[in-house]
């Protein structure tokens, strides 16, 4: 049931084990793919400025896993 679950960034980060600066870093570096891994809040209290992301956590997970092995800048943003 993990593959359908979206969070909002905080609790996201609590799952994924990973800070929400990490995942804002992720999605500006373009590993994290709108529609695919996050989307923006529907809440028309938040636009136009400042959505707040939601985030798949199982597509997030997967790119998390492969950037702790295989991105060099992930050690830096994770520390």
């Amino acid at each position: 049931m993990i593959e359908k679950i979206w969070l909002p960034g905080k609790e996201a980060s609590e799952v994924l084990r990973v800070d929400e600066q990490s995942l804002d870093f992720l999605r500006e570096m373009g590993d994290l793919k709108p529609g695919s891994h996050w989307r923006s809040s529907n809440d028309p209290d938040q636009f136009p400025w400042n959505p707040k992301a939601f985030y798949l956590i199982s597509g997030c997970k997967e790119v998390i896993d492969n950037c702790k092995d295989n991105c060099a800048y992930f050690d830096q943003i994770a520390a």
